[in-house]
Order: structure tokens, then sequence, then C-alpha cells
């Protein structure tokens, strides 16, 4: 029973200024009734217009994305990076990805396949699928009926060909050309293009004149013909590998007639180069070039760019700047680069540091697979990632990643399809029907251990609201 003094002192209240506040009689139910009471609250998605992916873990919505529909609204840059460790996911979000941006008329792209088993590539199904061949640069095969590209090819400008040559050596070489090496680089490539016109020069032309370099060339710098010969002479070395070396019957020759560059999705097969070689960010300039010139046209099409192994580019100074430039002259034309990479650390304290950051700078989408918590703080530091991201990266099951959407931060469950899960899981250890029902199985352990995590989120921000500057996620 109330205090007499209290009704009296509420019904004066109430006299002058009215009712207040209701009074409510307490209500017994349960949590499952009750949750009703409370609506949950999400992080905002991405709009509804796009690729889906799969669904954002702790709301369960629908994640759709698409760099072009969000760039100039809610992205700086379309470009992508995807990190994280082998066996979380990435090829199978890189694959269905395609498929699904595929869909759309307007969109067309281009992969390096640097990985692949049974002397194919991993894209090689897919490729099948949509009725496409492979360009497969086989350095075994090249001399009989390999595929060719051409660094000299018409196609490119001179100035972009000499660009082209010039990263070629100093990747091969691993520093820059002098002044004298580069003089004598110009003066022969500028003699091969004026005087051989009935047919595409080629780099043996480039060879030759350097160690055989015309008397005007020395002339025009009032220096002696055996100077000039001298200063090219390490360049020549350096082509020869292309010409005649391990490299040879894949750049020096005329471009193979047939590659067909309006098709949905060119995949070019780099399987069989060593891929801790010198060779592959030598490919990987060449094709990058090529493609550049001959591929990025001002035809309303909406292009994807995608590089596996993509540390060959960004950890190399003077591939990441050729593709640097690359990413600029892109943006304008409708380019998304979508690199891969394994860990972050083997580009930011590489020989490329600052190439690097200027790279990672224009990817503002960022998608990170579990690492190890050491590389997963080094990670979260270099792409300024939130603390609770951070600390989940570790703990996040194949399939789920953090993704960083110019700062829209959220954790995301890719999904797949039954009609792409025969052509995303290539590897033929994937096809066997015991281990379709384990991933079954994983992927409903990730569904429980989502919903822990996002308990423990809850406390954590619990933590945080009461003002705890210690608080982690248990």
């Amino acid at each position: 029973m109330r205090d007499p003094l209290t009704t009296l002192t509420d019904a004066f209240t109430s006299f002058l200024f009215g009712k207040v506040e209701t009074t409510r009689l307490p209500v017994r139910t349960s949590t499952g009734q009750a949750q009703a009471v409370y609506l949950p609250t999400a992080a905002p998605g991405l709009g509804d217009s796009g690729v889906i992916i799969g669904r954002e873990v702790y709301s369960g919505k629908g994640y759709i994305y698409d760099p072009f529909q969000l760039y100039g609204q809610q992205l700086p840059a379309p470009h992508w990076l995807v990190l994280g460790e082998s066996g979380n996911g990435k090829s199978a979000l890189e694959k269905t990805y395609v498929l699904r941006q595929l869909r759309f008329r307007d969109r067309q792209v281009v992969v390096l396949d640097a990985q692949g088993e049974d002397g194919v590539g991993e894209w090689n199904l897919i490729a099948q699928e949509l009725g496409i061949t492979p360009i497969r640069l086989d350095p075994t095969v090249a001399l009989d009926t390999g595929i060719r590209l051409n660094p000299l090819d018409p196609s490119i400008t001179t100035t972009g060909q000499l660009a082209l040559l010039r990263t070629i050596i100093e990747v091969a070489m691993g520093h820059g050309l002098d002044e004298r090496s580069g003089f004598a680089l110009k003066v022969a490539h500028a003699y091969v293009n004026e005087t051989i016109v009935e047919r595409q020069p080629v780099l043996t032309d480039i060879v030759e004149q350097l160690r055989h370099p015309e008397p005007e060339s020395a002339e025009a710098m009032n220096v002696a013909i055996e100077d000039v010969r001298a200063w090219g002479l390490d360049v020549a070395l350096v082509l020869d590998r292309l010409v005649d070396g391990d490299l040879r019957g894949m750049f020096d020759g005329p471009t193979t007639v047939g590659i067909d560059l309006d098709a949905p999705l060119i995949v070019f097969d780099l399987s069989h180069i060593d891929r801790n070689s010198i060779a592959m960010p030598i490919l990987m300039a060449i094709v990058g070039v090529w493609l550049e010139h001959t591929w990025i046209r001002p035809d309303r099409k909406k292009r994807i760019f995608l590089v596996e192994e993509a540390w060959h580019i960004i950890n190399s100074p003077f591939v990441a700047q050729l593709f640097q430039r690359l990413l600029k002259f892109g943006r304008r034309l409708g380019l998304s680069f979508v690199a891969v990479v394994h860990h972050l650390s083997d580009v930011v304290d590489g020989a490329a540091a600052k190439e690097a950051a200027a790279i990672l700078k224009m990817a503002s989408t960022r998608t990170i697979y579990a690492q190890k918590t050491d590389e997963a703080r080094a990670t979260g530091h270099v792409l300024g990632l939130p603390r609770w991201a951070v600390e989940i990266i570790p703990t996040l099951t194949p399939g789920i990643a953090v993704w960083d959407v110019n700062g829209n931060v959220q954790v995301v469950k890719h999904l797949i399809t039954e009609m792409e899960r025969p052509l995303v899981y290539t590897d033929r250890a994937m096809t066997e029907s015991s281990l379709v029902e384990e991933e079954d199985d994983l992927m409903a352990a990730a569904e429980l251990e989502a919903e822990e995590r996002a308990a423990r989120m809850e406390r954590y921000a619990a933590h945080a609201e009461l003002g705890d500057p210690d608080a982690t996620v248990a």
C-alpha cells in the first residue's frame, strides 16, 4: 500500500502540472515474446543496387556491393583489396563476384590467374563454362603453339612501348636505368620504329640494334660509337632473356592473332610460370601495359581487372609505378582493379613501401579474411581499421570476412549458390561428396560462432558505453 503523503503529493502535482507519467502495471512474459519490444538495430548497408555478396553476420541483412554503383557517392575509387590466409574463401569470393558481375551486359573482366593444378589455371572451369579459351602464357610451348604478346605491338603508343621496355629491364635488373643505358635504349627503340614498317617490330630488333648501334646515334650526342654500344650492353643482355632465355617465345614475336578482347571474360593463365621467379613481375608489367593500350577503351563498359598473387605488382617499385598509373588512368574509363594478397606485410615492408602505400590508398574497399593475431594487428594499423574489427579477424571462420568500404565496416558471410559451387571449388578434393558435407558442417559451425561473437560484441559495446578504456572482446 502506498504512503498517504506520497499519494497526496502526486495528486497535487497532477492538479498543477497535469499527469506527467502513466502508471503501468508489471507484465510477466517470456524472452521470446518480449524481444519484439526491443527492436534490433544494425549499421546501414551499401544500398540495394549491385551484386549480392552474402549477408551481414550480426543483422542477417543481405550484403550487396558494386564499386561502379557506389563510385562518386560512397566510394572515392572503385579499386578493391582482398586479404587473408589461404583456405579462408578468397578464391571463392573472387569467382562468384565475377560470375555475378558478368550477368550485367556492360561488364567485362580480365583475370591474371597465377594458380592452378593439373596443368591449367584455377579459372579454367569458369572459362570453359562461358565458352572462353584462356590465354595461356607458357614458355615450354611458346615456340610452337603458344600465345605471344608483343611489347612493340603497334596498338601500343611509342611512348608506352618505351615505358614498358624500361620497366621490363628495371624489374629484371632490380634497379633503375642510369642515363646512359636509358639513352642507348631510347635511340635503339626509335631507330627500330622508324626503319621497320613492313611488319611488327619485335624484341629481337631492339636487341640487335643495341648490339650494333647506328653511327648517327653516337654523332647526335658527340660520343664514340663504342660508348653507345657499351651503354646498351646490359640492356641487351636483359632483353635477350625474353628472346633466347627462359622466357623465350612469349614476347619475342608478333601478337597472336585471334585474342578476343571483346569477350566478357579474358583469362591470362600464368600457372606455368614460377610464382617466385623474376619472370612473374615481368609478365605482370607486360600484360598490364598491353591491356592498358589494347583493352581499356572509352566505350562506356565497366571493366574489372582482377590480379591473383598481386604482391608481385605491389612489391616491385617499377611494376607498382606502372600499375599506379594504370589505376589512375583506368578510373576515368570505368576500371575497377582487384588485388588479391595473402599478407599485407609482404608488401608494406618490402622494397616498394612508398608505391605500395599509394596503391593501397587508392583501394577504397578492403576485404580481410582470417589472419593470425600479429598479422591482423599490422593490417589494422596500416588500413586504419577499428579496434573491434582487428580483434575479431583472427577468430573469423572460412567464408566470413571483415569488409571496409570507405569506412563502412561490417562482418559479412559470403554465400555460394548450388549452381556456383562446382565452378568455384576447382580443387579436386573439394568435389568429393564427403567434403561437401564437411563444408556444410563448417558453415553451420560458422553460424554458431557468429552468434557467439555477436554476444561478445554486445558485452564489448556495454563496457565501452560505461567508459571502460580497456574494454576488449572476450
